[in-house]
C-alpha cells in the first residue's frame, strides 16, 4: 500500500495517471504537458510508474507510448477519485469540463459518470444483471438474450481473461457503474451505433439530443 500510494501520490504522476484514464496511449511529451513538467522529468516519473507495475509501454516507430497496465489500475484510480470527492478533497474551482465529465466520460475503457450509473441501474432493474450476496455482478439468463438482441455476444467475453462484469465506484456520482469486459463491450457498441463521440484530448464522451433519447429509451430507470 505504501509503495502504490507513493507512486500515485506525487502530483505530477497523479496528473499523468489521470490523463491515461481516457484509455488512450500517450507519449512522454504528451504526458509531460499533462503534468506540467519537462519531458526529462516526465521520463523519470514514467520509469518509476512502469517499474511499479502501474504503466505499460510499447514502441511504434520512433515513438514510445504509455498506457495504464490493466483494468485493475484504472479501477483503483477511479476508486481513489471517489474517496477524495467523498472526503471533500476537491479543487476550489471547477473547470469548464467538469460538468461534462460528470455527465459521461471514459473510465479506462468503459462508460462512467451519470450515464454510466444509469446504464448499470437500468440493467439491474431489467434483470439483465444481478448483484450477488458477495457484491459480484453476473449476467442473468434473461440478460444473455437481451445482450444478444443489443448486438453484444457473450462468447467473446467469456473466452477473455478479464472478468465479464465488474462493479466500479464512480468518483463523481459515488455510485456503481459497469466495468469489466461487458462494460467495455457496451461502450464499443455505443460508438458503433453513433450514440457517443469522444471529445478530443479529454475523457469526455458526448451524447447529442437524439442519441440521449435513444439511450434513455433503451435503458430506462
Amino acid at each position: 500500500m505504501a509503495l502504490i500510494g507513493a507512486l500515485i501520490g506525487d502530483p505530477a504522476r497523479a496528473n499523468m495517471l489521470a490523463a491515461l484514464m481516457s484509455g488512450k496511449a500517450l507519449t512522454a511529451t504528451e504526458l509531460a504537458s499533462e503534468a506540467g513538467v519537462t519531458v526529462q522529468t516526465a521520463s523519470s516519473h514514467l520509469r518509476r510508474l512502469e517499474d511499479g507495475g502501474l504503466l505499460a509501454q510499447r514502441k511504434q516507430g520512433r515513438h514510445r507510448y504509455f498506457s495504464l497496465a490493466d483494468e485493475d489500475v484504472g479501477q483503483v484510480l477511479e476508486a481513489m477519485m471517489g474517496l477524495a470527492a467523498k472526503r471533500g478533497h476537491l479543487r476550489t474551482r471547477t473547470g469548464p469540463k467538469d460538468p461534462a465529465l460528470r455527465k459521461a466520460r471514459v473510465c479506462y475503457d468503459h462508460l462512467a459518470g451519470e450515464m454510466g450509473v444509469r446504464l448499470f441501474d437500468s440493467l439491474i432493474q431489467q434483470n439483465v444483471l444481478e448483484v450477488r450476496p458477495d457484491n459480484s455482478v453476473e449476467v442473468t439468463a434473461v440478460g444473455e438474450e437481451y445482450l444478444s438482441g443489443f448486438g453484444i455476444g457473450l462468447s467473446g467475453l467469456t473466452s477473455a481473461k478479464r472478468p465479464i462484469c465488474r462493479s466500479c465506484l464512480d468518483w463523481s456520482a459515488r455510485r456503481t457503474h459497469l466495468a469489466g469486459g461487458l462494460g467495455a463491450a457496451f461502450l464499443d457498441r455505443f460508438y458503433d451505433l453513433g450514440w457517443v463521440t469522444r471529445q478530443e484530448s479529454s475523457r469526455v464522451v458526448m451524447f447529442d439530443a437524439k442519441s440521449a433519447a435513444s439511450f434513455a429509451s433503451r435503458f430506462p430507470v
